[in-house]
């Protein structure tokens, strides 16, 4: 059994991204896996103020609710990033979200694998490439820690719209084999 954390940053409840999210947590919990789901949207995060403090006392200065949502990142086997895709990139929930995970820097983090599940508008899947080199640039601070999956959901703007697709079947595929 893995804890997988999957971390969804759709600013739109049930969007396309949202529910790739939900597939995958379907088929790992159906493989017997723990895992939890972090809406970003909830949580009113601030951005990074950039002051490093975080390096030398392991948690944020900040008094939100990442100092938990860190512990239970660090203590995950596995994480999966959900994200529209926005201007060829990922959403900027999930880049403020990434930048307030600083912290995890300087602990022993139990994470190996990441996911990357993007939904675009977009039907070229090239559309995803600036969300998987800005998760990868995360992805390479961290040791021993390597991206195990990508799935790309183009074509789908409408909420739902992915529902059915080759993405939404993969997810929970993906998400069942982990």
């Amino acid at each position: 059994m893995k804890k997988i954390c999957i971390i969804t940053s759709s600013p739109r409840k049930n969007g396309n991204s949202d529910v790739l999210a939900e597939q995958f947590r379907i088929g790992a919990e159906e493989s017997g896996n723990k895992t939890v789901t972090i809406n970003v949207r909830d949580l009113e995060l601030k951005f990074c103020a950039g002051c490093m403090r975080c390096q030398s006392v392991g948690r944020c200065f900040m008094n939100d609710k990442m100092t938990e949502i860190c512990d239970e990142v660090q203590s995950s086997d596995v994480l999966v990033f959900a994200t529209p895709v926005y201007y060829y990139s990922m959403s900027g929930q999930l880049k403020t979200f990434l930048d307030r995970l600083n912290p995890l820097y300087v602990r022993d983090n139990r994470f190996k694998e990441v996911y990357v599940l993007a939904t675009a508008a977009d039907s070229d899947e090239s559309a995803m490439d600036g969300v998987i080199k800005g998760v990868e640039g995360w992805i390479a601070c961290f040791d021993g820690v390597e991206l195990k999956g990508v799935i790309r959901g183009t074509g789908v703007e409408k909420p739902g719209e992915i529902v059915g697709s080759t993405a939404y079947i993969a997810a929970y595929e993906t998400g069942k084999a982990v």
